[in-house]
């Protein structure tokens, strides 16, 4: 008599990613398995806080569509004054405020809502906005229009999208940063004004 090996069943486990650079490098933190949730890979995220390296130091960020958390977490590692998270689905923001007390990182605050309703709801302005929407949704353009009002003089603002996605800027924006990589755009860009 032949046995058919048992599935085992386990409930869901967190996934992990782990901070690059910064007081917490090497840190590895957990995030929801949410379905469609794709964390900024390493690499990416070091070529973007290279970027960004010398804009950090006390900046007031904002990490938009945050999932993981993983650019946040990072810009709070390496030296920004704050970020706002902002998150819609219930399990990764929860999870987030976890890692979050887990760190002890009493100047990130986790905002459990859409980016058009945080936006709508707040009068808060940024130096640095992290926009990674998940592709399928298409908000590259609606969320960089209700920026609008939300940063501070030259704020940058990093864009990831699918390698040819193309995005119109808002008036007298610029690109300062682009890199294509595998099937991703990274843009840096400098809001006018």
């Amino acid at each position: 008599m032949s046995r058919r090996p048992q599935r085992k069943t386990s409930p869901q486990t967190l996934s992990q990613l782990r901070i690059i650079g910064g007081r917490w490098r090497g840190r590895k933190l957990q995030f929801a398995p949410v379905e469609g949730l794709r964390p900024t890979g390493d690499r990416l995220r070091e070529t973007l806080f290279n970027w960004l390296q010398f804009h950090l130091p006390d900046a007031r960020c904002l990490d938009l569509f945050a999932g993981s958390g993983a650019l946040g977490l990072e810009a709070l590692s390496r030296g920004a004054a704050e970020v706002d998270f902002v998150e819609l689905n219930r399990s990764a923001a929860q999870t987030l405020g976890d890692q979050l007390k887990l760190l002890g990182a009493d100047n990130g605050r986790v905002h459990h809502a859409s980016a058009a309703d945080f936006l709508a709801g707040t009068a808060a302005s940024y130096d640095i906005v992290f926009m990674d929407p998940p592709f399928a949704g298409d908000l590259w353009q609606q969320t960089l229009a209700a920026l609008t009002g939300h940063l501070a003089e030259g704020a940058l603002v990093y864009v990831e999208t699918p390698r040819e996605k193309a995005i119109a800027l808002p008036a007298d924006w610029q690109i300062e940063k682009e890199k294509r990589a595998g099937q991703v755009c990274l843009r840096l860009l400098r809001a006018g004004g």
